[in-house]
């Protein structure tokens, strides 16, 4: 019988971070174990969906012993976190069982094959790897996931676009409503590389990268794409398909320009939302100098009217607007200032950080 021992913590933090893309029910009943391979003190635990492969190494006691099995990883985690976390616990293989031990409970799991777990086929050629900061990562993808596309038949919008080209990262994301785009220099020069990232990978990314200095090095290949970090190895397949230029899609040139508190307005537009319809979410932006109006009704006929001081000397607008794509804009920033840049009411907005050409996210208006 070959041991490994650990406090409850350190276990469970090491499964949950592999675990996120494990489905309970999936064609495959083995997708839902994780694969635990014990080498002396090392283990390593991989998880797959297919599509995404997530793999991480941690020293953990034990005898000198080597084991390979897998084990159902919702039922692990769900019996490790109903123990207390710096209680000791022991993972024991035995035949074609794993029996997990701690304090005075005892548990006796099935396990099957690791044989027969399906590896995900890693590319024979990546593209040259470049790595950023963690921190960078996880704010870009914060800045523009929201804009994803969920469920469409156009499958190349439920993703975000990766770019690296010279000293330059960029990621956009879009439905067709809404566009978000940021980006961050690199220390080094990569030669252009672009892909679409799945959706799910994109949430599991939020979920893993931390706010640590630590960098992640990425890489790319014709269909996969490669993340490392902190001991973790993340291979995920990509979205085929053209991605739209976003290049032409983010107007230049609007001439009425508003440059206000980015709180303020989130807090104005989260008023009024409350009386806008369930279907349409539609809000009404009367801007004319001196003030912004934020107006909403619903079928109800109930209503309501926000006012905000502005610096603006532009053109008398009136815009609608679906009021989430505007909250989930201002959420996801964290500045004190948003720039609004309006044509007319058929255009499209462009909201941007003042001084940062970094950040810019696009929305269409809609006829309220």
């Amino acid at each position: 019988m070959i041991v490994l021992k650990a406090t409850q913590d350190k276990v469970l933090s090491v499964l949950q971070s592999v675990a996120g893309i494990v489905e309970r029910r999936h064609t495959l009943p083995i997708l839902a174990n994780v694969l635990i391979r014990k080498t002396g003190a090392q283990v390593q635990l991989t998880t797959s969906d297919l599509e995404i492969q997530i793999r991480t190494t941690a020293e953990l006691e034990g005898d000198s012993g080597n084991f390979t099995t897998t084990v159902g990883a919702r039922k692990l985690i769900d019996i490790l976190r109903s123990m207390p976390s710096d209680q000791m616990v022991s993972l024991e293989s035995s035949q074609n069982k794993l029996i997990l031990k701690g304090g005075k409970s005892r548990f006796t799991l099935q396990t099957l094959p690791a044989e027969d777990f399906p590896l995900v086929q890693e590319a024979a050629n990546f593209g040259p790897s470049f790595s950023v900061p963690q921190k960078v990562l996880k704010e870009l993808l914060n800045q523009v996931s929201f804009a994803m596309a969920v469920h469409d038949i156009r499958y190349y919008l439920n993703g975000i676009l990766f770019v690296a080209e010279g000293q330059q990262l960029s990621l956009v994301a879009t439905d067709g409503h809404r566009l978000a785009f940021s980006s961050a220099t690199l220390d080094v020069e990569v030669p252009r590389q672009e892909v679409i990232l799945p959706r799910k990978t994109v949430l599991e990314m939020q979920r893993l990268l931390s706010d640590k200095e630590g960098a992640i090095e990425m890489q790319f290949a014709g269909n996969q794409a490669k993340f490392s970090f902190e001991g973790m190895e993340f291979v995920t397949k990509l979205v085929e398909g053209k991605f739209p230029d976003y290049n032409r899609v983010i107007p230049k040139n609007h001439k009425n320009i508003i440059t206000l508190g980015r709180a303020p307005l989130l807090a104005s537009l989260q008023r009024t939302a409350i009386l806008t319809s369930e279907k349409f979410k539609g809000v009404r932006l009367n801007i004319e100098p001196g003030t912004l109006r934020v107006a909403s009704n619903n079928a109800e006929q109930e209503e309501a009217v926000d006012e905000l001081d502005i610096d603006y000397s532009g053109d008398e607008i009136e815009i609608g607007f679906n009021v989430t794509y505007l909250i989930d804009a201002l959420a996801n920033m964290d500045q004190d200032m948003v720039k609004i840049e309006l044509a007319d009411s058929n255009s499209s907005a462009l909201l941007t950080i003042p001084d940062d050409a970094a950040f810019k996210y696009v929305v269409m208006p809609m006829r309220i």
